[in-house]
C-alpha cells in the first residue's frame, strides 16, 4: 500500500493562493535519498515529512534540491494535516521536533498560530550580484540566521518586483526576503517572503502586526513577537490528496 501525502495551500484561506507546500506523515523514520527524491518529484517550494517521536513528531523539510533547516509555511501545512486528516485531536497541540529545535502549533478558530524562534536580521553588505539580480534599488540590507532581507522604498516597488531569477539563483544565499511598509489599509508591511517579525516591530514600535504576501498568489500572516520567539499565524486549506506508488529506492 502507497504512503499518502497532500498538498496544502498555507497562509491562504482558499486554493490557489498562498504558499503550496506538499507534507508527507510516514509511519517511521525513511532515509534522506528517499525523501530527496520525493521532493524533487512534488517539485514545489518545500515538502514536509513528518513520522511519530515519543508522542509528538519529528518533521523535516526539503526542497527539490536539498534540506532545509527552518520553513515555516510547510510547518503549518504539517499541522493542518494533522488535525485534518484524524492524526491528532482538533484541540491538541501539535509539538514538532526539527533541526530548528521544538516548534509548536495550536488552532485558534480558523487559524493555525505557529511558536517560532525569532530569527532578527543585521545590517550587512549585499552579496555579490544582488541588486543586479532584484532590478530595483535597496533602501536597507541585512542578514538574519537563514536569508538576507533587503526593504525597499515602497509597497508598489515589491508588488512590481520583477527580479532575475537565474540571476537570483546565483547570488549566495539561502533566501532573499523583500520587504516594505505596507500602504493597504490593514495591513503593517507587505513582503515577497514571510519572516519579518522582530524587523517590522523595531521600526513600527508594535509586537502585533499583519503582513501580506505580495506575489501572484497573495498571502496573509499575522505575526507578534514576544522575547526570543515570534507567534506566526496563518491559515491553511488542503488542495490535493494522493498517494505514493511503492517503488524502488
Amino acid at each position: 500500500m502507497g504512503l499518502k501525502i497532500v498538498q496544502v495551500d498555507a497562509f491562504a484561506d482558499r486554493a490557489f493562493r498562498g504558499n503550496p507546500a506538499a507534507v508527507c506523515v510516514l509511519p517511521a523514520a525513511r532515509g534522506e535519498p528517499w525523501m530527496q527524491d520525493v521532493a524533487r518529484e512534488m517539485n514545489l517550494a518545500e515538502t514536509a515529512f513528518l513520522h511519530p517521536e515519543n508522542g509528538d513528531y519529528r518533521l523535516r523539510w526539503f526542497t527539490p534540491a536539498v534540506e532545509v533547516a527552518l520553513c515555516g509555511h510547510a510547518t503549518l501545512a504539517s499541522a493542518h494535516v494533522l488535525w485534518e486528516e484524524g492524526y491528532l485531536p482538533a484541540e491538541r497541540e501539535a509539538r514538532f521536533h526539527t533541526q530548528s529545535g521544538v516548534l509548536t502549533a495550536r488552532r485558534t478558530g480558523d487559524w493555525i498560530e505557529l511558536d517560532f524562534p525569532a530569527t532578527p536580521p543585521a545590517p550587512a553588505p549585499a552579496p555579490a550580484g544582488l541588486a543586479a539580480a532584484l532590478r530595483a534599488g535597496t533602501r536597507w540590507v541585512g542578514r538574519s540566521k537563514f536569508d538576507y532581507l533587503v526593504e525597499l522604498d515602497s509597497e508598489d516597488a515589491v508588488r512590481g518586483l520583477k527580479p532575475d531569477l537565474a540571476a537570483l539563483e546565483r547570488v549566495d544565499a539561502r533566501g532573499v526576503i523583500v520587504t516594505s511598509r505596507a500602504t493597504t489599509p490593514g495591513f503593517d508591511f507587505v513582503s515577497r517572503f514571510f519572516a519579518l517579525a522582530p524587523f517590522w516591530s523595531e521600526r513600527l514600535h508594535k509586537t502585533e502586526l499583519t503582513g501580506y504576501q505580495a506575489s501572484a498568489r497573495g498571502g496573509v500572516v499575522r505575526v507578534r513577537l514576544a522575547g526570543d520567539r515570534v507567534v506566526l499565524g496563518g491559515q491553511a486549506i488542503t488542495v490535493l490528496r494522493g498517494e505514493l506508488v511503492p517503488c524502488e529506492q
